[in-house]
């Protein structure tokens, strides 16, 4: 089995220099420190921008020149981080990030020799990449036997079977042995590895290659369903027409380096720390321009460390003919509107309803991104779309209806809302998001409240650590007009989200109801502090000034007591 531990054992880069760093000179510590922080905040541009204007007046400065070299890869710039990583190595420094740079351009430039003499020399990435870095090496320079040798030894280490063996197999592939390939693929405890996304499409090629189209179908209906994205739609159509599908997942040497890297990338993304996976995605999508996997995990990459300019950056390099155009062009727009440019986020998806308008999640996307906006008409109509596309009680359709719905009900319309979030619970049943909505705008209605509890309390053991969901809890039963009970699920929720303003406002009113006014007042006060000019806020203020009990006098609603006694004698 492939753990994360031993991954990120197997492939460890040292964030700092081996050596003992130079000191920064005082007089450029300006740079430095403005370099550092532009790196830190992930500012890639700023960084490189300012290391290098620090090595100019410090051009041998070992923090200065990994510093650049990191930050240069790391905006996705390899070749100017060659140049730094080159300096650094007629320097004598060894850092494990200048070896990963050089090695890549090694790869890059047929110098397969001196990649041996590096691993050899102690000069590589880590114990994962540098084995398999070997063998491709090794293939590189014709030796096949050895190459196949050396996969084999790496399989043999603790928690690395799987990507050895996925290397084989796409190194046997790619020579044109598809049965040593398949056979690989076949065999028990080959590697979960496999069975990703890649590793199945790679398989179903090998198969392909094989003659054996109708193994490659099942194969590919079994692991992806009928829900197939453009690249596998297309796969499996020229699968029925009777196509051979050529072997494209490894062409060439740097091709099954790329992957390497992309691979060791895909493993570490949300385990380690995204600047450190980036490292690895950057690479892999230096070594194969069309590695689109690469491109899209290092966008994420980008967006997930608040970069949205740059992930842009990255999901513009996805060619329009490319099957995976639409998921760059969603996580593009996404990117735009994280950046504040939600009117650039709908002009992409506009565009991309017209060219791509068949795909449900284009218009489930823009539909949601016109819900931000406020503009619910639009955003149903856009999801009245997504859904007509999909085939009859899909069951994946069950989020459209629920956003549908919730874009009724912020418009008034709760016939329409309540349809949605229904059918929406038909296909999945038990889901917390869509039984707390549902349950919250019943309580909130004040109707069918017994049955919005079930549902409420059925999202709450599901979700036990989700405030908004046990603030809904504690509000139904407030409305049932069980305040003791309700006490300690707001408290929970208050824990959890201790400067919202509905929860703390929802508090006080708990703390009124069971006749803890001084804390009450204190809860609505701080309601108010969080956000002054909330549509509430007036009612709070109200609260404060005359209590609860005269607010929903005034309101037309029960008092308290009468509520509390409605619920004692069983109504």
């Amino acid at each position: 089995m492939i753990t994360t531990g031993r991954i990120l054992r197997a492939v460890t880069l040292a964030a700092a220099l081996t050596t003992t760093a130079l000191p920064v000179m005082a007089g450029n510590s300006g740079d430095y420190l403005a370099a550092r922080q532009a790196r830190i905040s992930a500012d890639f541009d700023k960084a490189v921008f300012y290391y290098i204007r620090a090595l100019g007046k410090d051009p041998h400065n070992p923090q200065l020149l990994e510093g650049a070299a990191l930050s240069q890869l790391s905006a996705g710039d390899l070749e100017r981080a060659v140049s730094i990583a080159k300096r650094m190595e007629d320097d004598d420094l060894e850092s494990q990030i200048s070896q990963a740079i050089l090695s890549a351009d090694e790869f890059m430039t047929g110098e397969y020799a001196a990649i041996l003499d590096r691993v050899t020399a102690d000069r590589g990435v880590g114990p994962l990449v540098d084995g398999l870095m070997v063998a491709w090496a090794q293939l590189g320079k014709g030796e096949m036997s050895q190459a196949l040798a050396t996969f084999d030894k790496v399989a043999d280490t603790k928690g690395l079977r799987g990507f050895a063996l996925y290397h084989k197999a796409l190194a046997l592939a790619m020579v044109g042995d598809f049965e040593g390939s398949e056979a690989i693929y076949a065999a028990d405890g080959a590697g979960p590895l496999q069975m990703t996304r890649r590793g199945a499409m790679a398989r179903i090629e090998v198969l392909s290659q094989l003659d054996r189209s109708d193994d490659a179908l099942a194969l590919l209906d079994r692991l992806f369903g009928t829900d197939l994205d453009p690249g596998l739609a297309d796969m499996r159509e020229r699968l029925v027409a009777g196509e051979i599908l050529p072997f494209t997942h490894v062409t060439e040497i740097t091709d099954g380096v790329a992957e390497i890297f992309y691979s060791v990338a895909a493993a570490l993304n949300g385990e380690a720390t995204d600047d450190y996976t980036l490292i690895y995605s950057r690479i892999a999508e230096n070594l194969r321009a069309d590695h689109v996997d690469a491109i899209l995990l290092s966008a994420q990459l980008l967006e997930s460390m608040g970069r949205p300019e740059l992930a842009t950056r990255a999901y513009r390099r996805v060619p329009r003919e490319n099957p995976a155009f639409h998921a760059a062009e969603l996580g593009r727009a996404d990117a735009l509107n994280k950046s504040g440019r939600g009117d650039a986020a709908l002009e992409v998806l506009d565009q991309l309803a017209e060219s791509h308008g068949e795909l449900p999640i284009v218009h489930t996307t823009r539909g949601d991104l016109l819900r931000g906006m406020n503009r619910y008409v639009d955003a149903i109509a856009a999801y009245d779309t997504a859904i007509s596309l999909y085939g009859e009680a899909d069951p994946s359709q069950w989020f459209v209806l629920y956003v549908r719905g919730i874009s009724h009900e912020r418009l008034g319309q709760w016939p329409e809302a309540e349809r949605d979030f229904r059918a929406a619970l038909e296909l999945n049943p038990e889901h917390p998001r869509v039984l707390n909505y549902l349950g919250y705008s019943l309580v909130e209605k004040k109707e069918k409240l017994d049955e919005a509890l079930d549902m409420i309390e059925r999202a709450a053991s599901a979700r036990p650590d989700s405030g908004y969901i046990l603030d809904s809890l504690g509000w139904a039963l407030y409305s049932l007009g069980r305040y003791e009970e309700a006490v300690s699920h707001m408290e929970r929720a208050a824990e959890l989200m201790p400067v919202d303003p509905v929860v703390t406002d929802h508090l006080g009113d708990v703390y009124w109801a069971v006749g803890r006014q001084l804390e009450a007042e204190f809860q609505w006060n701080r309601a108010l502090s969080f956000d002054p000019d909330d549509k509430d806020a007036t009612r709070i203020r109200r609260k404060l000034k005359v209590g609860l009990d005269a607010v929903l006098a005034e309101e037309g609603s029960a008092p308290l007591k009468v509520a509390q006694d409605i619920n004692n004698n069983g109504g």
